[in-house]
């Protein structure tokens, strides 16, 4: 194993090529591989080293929710001061339970700070942070029905414990989770803007060369943690050494999450449960502009995965090529998807689009959720992306995502009939208090958001079908966009359209009247 996982952590500097990056295996509670390469600031000459400080971004999930576990004897008594920072929240309010699950039906206030005109790189404080979650009114699905990732669900945690027990997040995560888990130099980041260490994040690529990114957010209990790669193996090392204890911290977090009808939930206390080469894992990614960082653990393998990169490539892949490699095992290849499912389909729940695409290289993409999703398989069996699955039935086409507890039949839609004066206009949405704006430039339709927090800027809108538009979001507060925006137009047929619907995976069910 230690010959397998060594030469593929070796491979990982060329094949996510960036300017530093870190990796490290733990198996049976022994580090297997502990390595780092490249620079934590090349400006500076700074190597990265197994101690320098990252930001693991989401990863923190787990952690706000090990100290819910281990700081409250019942997470319902989280539930009130929850519910006072949702002072306008109509209906049930969501239990604490379901924050931690992504059950709450909350809409991703990252995703709501586009919606509101946030500038992409201009700070977003905490007092905006506030103001964005305290305007929730709505929500997307009943709290406990359905899975959607969000971000403040985390945030909103971290807060509660810290009001409940009377002292700030920071000390609260040393005294019951780092402390006890031996991470040494862990800590809360929550301004984005530096490191204390001078570990910089980067953007770009090889073609046009890596410079600092440029991060302005200030967040907590979502994915404010920093820790080095000497950190999350000692936090590795705890999991291993205390697996024969089922009232064990990390036992208590990956215990079984069900829905409010009982179908097993795939996320639960800031931790993803998935199945890597038919073994049962849990793990997390994390990501900012200029950071990338996955962790993986196979409890039925006493196995742990640690990837660290800081910049922009992708760490989940190069964790599950360490995995493999760990196990000596490969996937086995899929058939490539049928061409069938062509076209532009919309989910009548959701209300956001569903569009299938062929790349160059042959390969059946969705883009429906936060990114695309890559399907194989064929017309008998039905595609899947691993999670996910497509299938072709007498009734139509069907998408069951057992992730989001979501079976649903999509409805084509037909071609779309292309820019006119039926789809620009200024459109309010009465709970955000904010606007979209779509123009007509030069025969080409552009959109954009505003709001408290802004002007956004005009991106050029695609079509989907009629009616149906898409607007682009290639830049947000985190890491990556929320993914495109479906802009639904109601009564387009005749006339000016009254209404427009608008949603992402990370936040949809809106309403926009027009007003000019």
């Amino acid at each position: 194993m230690a010959r397998r996982v060594d030469a593929a952590i070796s491979a990982l500097a060329q094949r996510f090529i960036g300017p530093g990056g870190a990796a490290a295996v733990v198996h049976r509670g022994q580090v297997v591989a502990r390595r780092s390469w490249g620079f934590a600031n090349a400006e500076l000459r700074i190597p990265f080293t197994p101690k320098s400080l990252f930001r693991i971004c989401s990863i923190s999930k787990q952690f706000t929710c090990a100290l819910a576990v281990e700081a409250v004897d019942d997470l319902s008594r989280l539930d009130g001061p929850i519910h006072a920072r949702l002072p306008h929240l109509e209906g049930p309010p969501p239990r604490a339970r379901d924050l931690a699950h992504n059950q709450s039906g909350l809409r991703d206030y990252w995703a709501l700070a586009m919606l509101h005109g946030a500038p992409a790189e201009l700070p977003f404080a905490e007092s905006q942070a506030r103001e964005v979650i305290a305007r929730n009114r709505t929500r997307q699905f009943a709290p406990g029905s359905r899975y959607s990732y969000c971000n403040q669900n985390f945030r909103l945690i971290g807060d509660a414990v810290s009001d409940l027990r009377d002292d700030s997040f920071p000390a609260l995560l040393q005294r019951y989770v780092f402390e006890p888990s031996g991470m040494e130099t862990a800590f809360l980041a929550a301004d984005t803007r530096a490191m204390p260490d001078a570990t910089e994040g980067y953007e770009g690529d090889v073609a046009s060369g890596f410079r600092p990114a440029r991060n302005a957010i200030v967040w907590t209990g979502d994915a404010g943690i920093g820790a080095s790669l000497d950190d999350l193996i000692a936090w590795e090392k705890r999991i291993d050494s205390e697996r024969d204890d089922p009232k064990s911290l990390y036992a208590r977090l990956t215990a079984p999450v069900t829905f409010n009808d009982g179908a097993a939930a795939g996320y639960g206390f800031g931790l993803a449960r998935s199945t890597r080469l038919g073994r049962d894992v849990t793990g997390h990614g994390g990501a900012l502009r200029g950071w990338r960082s996955h962790r993986l653990h196979c409890a039925s393998s006493r196995l742990s995965v640690i990837v660290m990169f800081n910049h922009l490539s992708d760490a989940a892949a190069a964790a599950n090529e360490i995995f493999a490699a760990a196990l000596d095992e490969r996937s086995p290849p899929s058939p490539p998807a049928p061409d069938s499912f062509h076209g532009a389909w919309m989910e009548p729940e959701t209300g956001l689009s569903a569009r299938f695409a062929r790349d160059m290289e042959g390969t059946l993409r969705l883009k429906f959720g936060h990114s695309p999703e890559v399907y194989r398989g064929d017309l008998a069996d039905g595609l899947t992306d691993g999670e996910s699955a497509i299938r072709m039935t007498p009734n139509g086409l069907l998408m069951i995502r057992p992730k989001e507890n979501l079976a649903s039949r999509l409805l084509a839609l037909p071609e779309s009939d292309g820019p006119s004066e039926t789809y620009t206009g200024v459109f309010e949405c009465d709970e955000l208090q904010a606007q979209l704006t779509v123009v007509d430039a030069g025969g080409a339709l552009y959109g954009a958001f505003s709001g408290f927090l802004g002007q956004g800027r005009f991106e050029l809108l695609a079509p989907v079908g009629r009616g149906v538009w898409a607007l682009p979001c290639p830049r947000a507060l985190d890491h990556t966009p929320p993914g495109d925006w479906t802009l639904a137009f109601d009564g387009a047929d005749a006339g000016p359209a009254p209404q427009v619907r608008v949603g992402c995976w990370l936040a949809r069910g809106l309403s926009y009247l027009r007003v000019a």
